[in-house]
């Protein structure tokens, strides 16, 4: 397979609430709209990838997004003050991550990850 492109589908419940979020409170940039604009379709940039937020329908269960963010404490407190669920405050997990957690208009999970300068992430140990 020679894939070209890829992107995340996501069909929301309701795609104007889930579109200004991403776009709004996320501030996630506008890669493309598309389709009527009375209902249209959204594609934002996710880091190297994408994420498209159009249509309609039930979430799908055990979608999560990993989001790596230079500062996980000041994005958090960010979406908090905005009225973002939080679904866990910043901490350093033991894998060495500093995550917190919040979720979508429709309860999908967004992880906010930030990965420490020493983290082995960061550099190739071979």
């Amino acid at each position: 397979m020679d894939v070209l492109s890829s992107r995340v589908l996501l069909r929301p419940r309701d795609p104007t609430r889930s579109q200004a979020f991403y776009r709004d409170v996320l501030g996630l940039a506008v890669y493309r709209e598309f389709g009527p604009p009375e209902h249209p379709g959204v594609v934002f940039f996710l880091g190297n990838g994408l994420l498209e937020v159009s249509g309609s329908g039930e979430p799908p269960q055990g979608l999560a997004l990993w989001l790596q963010v230079r500062d996980v404490a000041a994005e958090f407190e960010r979406l908090r003050a905005a009225g973002v669920p939080v679904l866990h405050e910043p901490r350093t997990e033991p894998w060495g991550l500093v995550e917190a957690w919040v979720a979508d208009p429709d309860g999908v999970r967004i992880a906010l990850v930030e990965v420490p300068p020493d983290h082995p992430l960061r550099r190739d140990r071979r």
